[in-house]
């Protein structure tokens, strides 16, 4: 489950599951793993109660960079949290279901 410094889980392992997504308004908005949870990489300190923290928490931006940052910052608050390898373009490579706000979702 973990490759490097940063705990990580493969997409296919993360399906299902209430993702935090990090990423952008607007990226979040194109296209998003259903049951996502938005708050934004540098929001996630003033927001930190809106965290959900009862059970491991998977992180997703857009290929893992973002989300992983995110991993190391709630680890250290805590918080069991581990990366989604590869991001929203590893989850549309699997063919895993996706959510939009309009007619944009291929714009990730």
């Amino acid at each position: 489950m973990t490759k490097g410094p940063v705990p990580e889980i493969d997409v296919r392992d993360a399906e299902g599951e209430v993702l935090l997504d990090v990423r952008e308004r607007d990226e979040f908005s194109w296209a998003r793993a259903p049951k996502s949870v938005h708050i934004p990489l540098y929001e996630l300190p003033v927001r930190f109660d809106e965290i959900p923290a009862n059970r491991p928490l998977h992180v997703i931006c857009k290929v893992g960079a973002r989300s992983a940052q995110a991993v190391l910052w709630l680890r250290a608050q805590g918080i069991d949290a581990v990366n989604v390898r590869g991001g929203l373009n590893a989850w549309i490579q699997a063919g895993l279901p996706l959510e939009s706000d309009g007619p944009r979702a291929w714009l990730v």
